[in-house]
C-alpha cells in the first residue's frame, strides 16, 4: 500500500492498517464472500497474482487452520504468511501448473481467484486488453486446476466486449455473475466476476484457451471467436449498505488523535529497490 494523498483520504487504506491486513483489497474478497459463500466446503485452493498477499490472508484466516492447502502465486517474492504456501512463478508458465498439482497431491482445487491486474497505463482500451490477456492465462489455470463444481473469481475491467467474456464463461460454468464490492472505487472500472459450478465439456482441452488448437463443439467456438450474441450476467454490488464508500472522505471521529500507521508488510522486492541502493551509495545519475 503506498502513501499518496488519496491514498491517505481512503478509509479502506487506513482500516486494512488498523486491522493487520497487507492492502486494502482484503475488504473485497470479504464482501465477496459475505455475497456468494465462497469458502464453504472449500479445503484446497489457489490464489494467484497473490503478491503482496491480501486475498492469501483473507483465505488463511476464513478456513479453518489445518484443514485447507492455500497456494500464493506471483511472479514477485511474497512474505511468508501462516498456513500458506507461497510459489514464486509464471502463471503462463506449463511448470507451474505441475507444482501446484504437486503440492495439493495431484487433487483438484475448489476455488482459484485471482485479483491480478496490469500497471494501467490510463488508456482504457490497452489496459482491457492486457487485463483480458491476464485473466485468460488465469482461466487457462483453473479450468486446469479445478474440481467440477468448483468456483473461479477473477478481476475484469469493465469494457465494451464484456459481454463476449461472460458468453466464454457461461459455456464452462452453470452461474456467472459480475460484482463490484463497496471497497472497490465507483470510479474505477474494475469489477470481479464470479463463476461457480465448474463444468468441463465435451470436446473442451483446457491446456490451452486458443480456438486454434483446440477440437470444439460449434457452438462453443462460435462463441468464443465471437460469432454469437453476447450474455449477458447478473450485475451486484457486494457489501451492506452500512459499510464505507470507497469514494468517500471521512473525518477522524472527535477527540481521536492522527497516526501515521505503517505498512503491515513492506515491500520483499519493490522495483525501485536497486534505485534507493544507488542513492544510498551516491551512485545514482
Amino acid at each position: 500500500m503506498g502513501k499518496c494523498s488519496k491514498d491517505k483520504r481512503d478509509l479502506y487504506y487506513r482500516k486494512a492498517k488498523e486491522q493487520g491486513w497487507r492492502a486494502r483489497s482484503a475488504f473485497k474478497l470479504l464482501q465477496l464472500d459475505s455475497e456468494f459463500h465462497l469458502f464453504e466446503g472449500v479445503s484446497r485452493v489457489v490464489d494467484l497474482c497473490a503478491a503482496p498477499g491480501s486475498w492469501s490472508q483473507v483465505l488463511s484466516r476464513s478456513l479453518p487452520e489445518g484443514s485447507a492447502t492455500i497456494v500464493s502465486v506471483d511472479l514477485q517474492p511474497i512474505a511468508p504468511l501462516p498456513g500458506v504456501i507461497t510459489l514464486q512463478a509464471d502463471i503462463t508458465h506449463p511448470l507451474t501448473l505441475t507444482n501446484i498439482l504437486k503440492l495439493f497431491g495431484g487433487e483438484p482445487a475448489d476455488i482459484v481467484c485471482s485479483d491480478g491486474a496490469p500497471d494501467v497505463t490510463g488508456l482504457h482500451d490497452l489496459d482491457e486488453y492486457i487485463q483480458a490477456q491476464l485473466l485468460l492465462s488465469a482461466l487457462t489455470l483453473a479450468t486446469n486446476l479445478l474440481r467440477p463444481g468448483g468456483k473461479f473469481v477473477a478481476k475484469i475491467f469493465r469494457g465494451r466486449d464484456v459481454d463476449l467474456l461472460y458468453s466464454q464463461l457461461s459455456l464452462l460454468f452453470d452461474k456467472v455473475t459480475c460484482a463490484k464490492p463497496r471497497s472497490s472505487r465507483a470510479s474505477s472500472l474494475e469489477a470481479f466476476i464470479v463463476c461457480e459450478g465448474y463444468k468441463p465439456r465435451p470436446g473442451w482441452l483446457p491446456e490451452s484457451l486458443r480456438v486454434a488448437e483446440m477440437k470444439l463443439p460449434l457452438d462453443l467456438e462460435s462463441t468464443i471467436t465471437g460469432k454469437r450474441e453476447g450474455a449477458v450476467a447478473p450485475f451486484i454490488a457486494c457489501g451492506d449498505l452500512s459499510d464505507y464508500d470507497a469514494d468517500a472522505t471521512y473525518q477522524l471521529e472527535k477527540g481521536v488523535q492522527r497516526i501515521s500507521l505503517e505498512p503491515v508488510q513492506k515491500p520483499t522486492a519493490p522495483p525501485y529497490k536497486t534505485a534507493l541502493e544507488k542513492k544510498r551509495n551516491g551512485t545514482l545519475r
